[in-house]
């Protein structure tokens, strides 16, 4: 089984067991565990499927919290020739590493 969650006005395409990335957001100190509700589509191994308008309701996709940590460093260079004009630039990106452990609707 596998579903297509949106988050951060992405969409991801999970399944159960998978390892993926999102978005940095706030969250409690003692939580370990995040809800996907925003699910798009739930799709099974038969080659049926159920498809949101936009999204299912009662549907969700539950991950474990792995890690938070940052991108690595990309460099952001702005350039014109012969104007005398150059910026540098750099930027990280926070993210959640998170386990999928289970897909309902």
């Amino acid at each position: 089984m596998y579903a297509v969650i949106e988050d951060s006005g992405t969409q991801i395409k999970v399944a159960e067991g998978d390892v993926i990335t999102v978005d940095k957001r706030e969250l409690a100190d003692d939580q370990a565990e995040l809800t996907f509700d925003r699910v798009l589509l739930i799709g099974g191994t038969d080659g049926d499927a159920k498809i949101g308008t936009p999204v299912l309701d009662g549907a969700s996709v539950k991950a474990d919290i792995l890690e938070e940590g940052r991108t690595d460093k990309i460099n952001v260079v702005k350039f014109k020739r012969r104007k005398g004009y150059k910026r540098n630039n750099g930027h990280r990106q926070d993210f959640i590493k998170v386990k999928i452990t289970g897909i309902k609707g």
